[in-house]
């Protein structure tokens, strides 16, 4: 096997649910490989290093083995080596932390007015 559709190794990898997902981001220019957006069709190749963007995160990932079929996620991280800066990993965990919001267990529901001041604290932070 010398190379497989692109589509169908992100799928295989576990980067999307399905590989209608993964056509859709290849076609909406999620996907690049070489500083060139590629087709759902594009094959890729041993070496080749693709970028994903997803929401605020772009991943990027070295093909080390070229998969056809969808393997367990603990089997697929042989397929890839992951070169995702340091800075895109940091991005996300702000992410989590700025949108979690504790609630101690036992007290309820908030009220209209409790709701209200949390939208508005979660509206007024920027980065």
């Amino acid at each position: 096997m010398e190379a497989v559709r692109i589509d169908k190794y992100l799928w295989s990898i576990r980067v999307f649910k399905t590989r209608s997902q993964a056509s859709n981001a290849c076609r909406s220019g999620k996907v690049v490989i070489d500083d060139i957006q590629v087709k759902p069709s594009r094959d890729v190749k041993i070496n080749d290093v693709i970028q994903i963007r997803s929401g605020p995160l772009t991943r990027v990932l070295k093909v080390t083995d070229l998969l056809e079929r969808r393997v367990s996620a603990k089997i697929a991280q042989n397929y890839y080596e992951d070169l995702t800066p340091e800075e895109e990993i940091e991005k996300i965990k702000m992410l989590r932390e700025v949108n979690y919001e504790k609630r101690d267990r036992g007290i309820g529901r908030p009220t209209k007015k409790e709701r209200r001041l949390i939208e508005k604290l979660k509206k007024t932070k920027h980065f």
